[in-house]
């Protein structure tokens, strides 16, 4: 089978140069859970463990990284290494194979907590190993929808290899470019159009492989784009062209990544809350358990990255004024003038640089804070363009919210308290208003995920964090994107 003949070696698509490496593993030693187990294994409990294992890539998973080499064929070794493998398989389907908070210096996302080692004793004593194993990962749509598209492209991409595609002028409907062929390989490769036999009747493909760009193959192009973070416009510029050079294999490994992203989340979130995807910097609000709206959102820029962190909103502060970090001062005020201060409602008081509240207010009129101890929060801003533009990492770390007064009207609403946040807006002076109810917000950074359309999007690895995950599953470590920030203010 050809998945098989694909999965098997150390990484997916036959990559063995991650194959030495050490991830970091979820928990402590489970040696001694997995020694008094070990008794338990029989040849049944051990088929449907070598079966769980085998279906393992759905997970973006390889068996590989839970069983090296042969068994022992000692009895009594034999069952304790089941033992050990059954145990690091299913933590890693119930919490993750890497612990995200020795990759990163900030991560206090809610996780899961699983007694694995209670669980294996009772599937194997009541014969449901692998019906057991099955249940451990998330069972949601989106991370379905992410095995599924990665599965797809592992059965995809032997007989379509990438393609590297030069810059250029940009191509437009109608137009003519000797890259067509292989912008059309490409996106056949990524399922995007049709291949082989399947392509002799379809329009965009024969077209296309013509170096025609018809209206048909733009079409294709607009998805893809969409699917990338792209603006949809069916132009093919150099983004589009840099996107498209990732290729089936990268989009594989960053779907794997995601998987292993949505194993560290909790099974069961707050039915109210707000979760922020950092990487597409896009935020989407839940209400009692049902998705009111999704916003776009400014992050920070590499260099000033917005941290993976949990941390409720307990209060809305009207018309905030900001006091500007040291850091900011340090970087990119201390050498401005009093002009400079004066036109930007900047101030030193008591020794620290504030700017008063009002429209110029780097925090906007609303700032949302939350209980964290990285001083990072939502808030309004006066640079509302940045909302329009397909790369948005351009704040110093924390989140900008498109139409935040809206939003926070329906945040005030929603917990009783919209009288008094309109009357503290309405006073023109720096408000602060609690809310009844504390706010949940998940701030994450998931470079692949489920849409609200049903299909599966992508966006750049921003802050290169892909890497560390991607190499401890077994993956190879990528060059970071580079990102060209406009710096157009000193927000936060």
């Amino acid at each position: 089978m050809r998945i098989h003949i694909l999965l098997a070696s150390c990484a997916i698509f036959a990559i063995a140069s991650a194959c030495d490496s050490s991830p970091v593993q979820m928990g402590g030693d489970n040696s001694g859970s997995a020694q008094s187990d070990s008794a338990a294994w029989n040849n049944d409990a051990e088929k449907q463990l070598m079966a769980a294992l085998d279906a393992a890539p759905k997970h973006g998973l390889t068996k590989d990284l839970f069983l090296k080499g042969e068994l022992p064929s000692d009895d009594a070794e034999r069952s304790r290494a089941l033992a050990r493998i059954a145990m690091d398989y299913a933590s890693a389907l119930a919490m993750g194979k890497v612990d995200p908070a020795k990759l990163r210096e900030v991560y206090t996302v809610p996780r899961p907590k699983v007694d694995v080692a209670a669980g294996l004793r009772q599937a194997i004593a009541s014969g449901k190993l692998g019906q057991w194993l099955d249940s451990l990962a998330p069972q949601t749509d989106e991370y379905r929808a992410l095995g599924q598209a990665f599965m797809a492209l592992v059965q995809r991409s032997p007989d379509l290899p990438d393609n590297a595609i030069p810059s250029g002028k940009a191509i437009k409907r109608g137009g003519s470019d000797p890259r067509l062929p292989a912008i059309v390989r490409n996106l056949q490769s990524l399922g995007y159009l049709p291949a082989g036999e399947d392509a002799e009747d379809d329009p965009a493909a024969t077209a296309g492989l013509g170096g025609r760009y018809t209206p048909v193959l733009a079409q294709a192009v607009a998805r893809y784009q969409a699917d990338s973070g792209l603006k949809p416009d069916g132009i093919i510029g150099d983004d589009t062209i840099a996107a498209l050079n990732e290729g089936p294999r990268d989009r594989a490994r960053a779907l794997a990544v995601a998987m292993e992203r949505l194993r560290w989340l909790d099974r069961n979130p707050p039915k109210t809350r707000v979760d922020v995807n950092v990487a597409a910097t896009l935020l989407d609000y839940y209400r009692d358990g049902q998705h009111r709206s999704q916003r776009h959102v400014v992050a920070g820029q590499p260099g000033w990255e917005t941290p993976q962190l949990g941390a409720p909103i307990f209060q809305l502060v009207a018309n905030p004024t900001w006091t500007v970090p040291k850091s900011i001062i340090e970087k990119e005020i201390s050498k401005k003038g009093p002009g400079y201060l004066a036109a930007n409602n900047l101030s030193w008081k008591d020794g620290k640089l504030v700017q008063a509240s009002g429209p110029k207010n780097s925090l906007g009129l609303v700032k949302f804070d939350m209980k964290d101890d990285e001083a990072i929060y939502l808030h309004d801003t006066p640079a509302k363009a940045l909302f329009a533009a397909d790369q948005r990492h351009e704040s110093h770390g924390c989140v900008r919210v498109q139409g935040a007064l809206d939003f926070a009207r329906e945040l005030a609403a929603a917990d009783g308290v919209l009288p008094e946040f309109d009357k503290a807006l309405a006073s023109g002076d720096e408000t602060f208003v609690d809310l009844e109810t504390d706010i949940p917000v998940r701030l994450m950074y998931h470079t692949a995920w489920l849409g609200a359309d049903g299909r599966v999007h992508f966006a750049a690895d921003a802050y290169g964090w892909d890497n560390d995950v991607a190499t401890a599953l077994g993956y190879p470590t990528k060059a970071p994107v580079e990102f060209k920030t406009e710096a157009t203010d000193f927000g936060p």
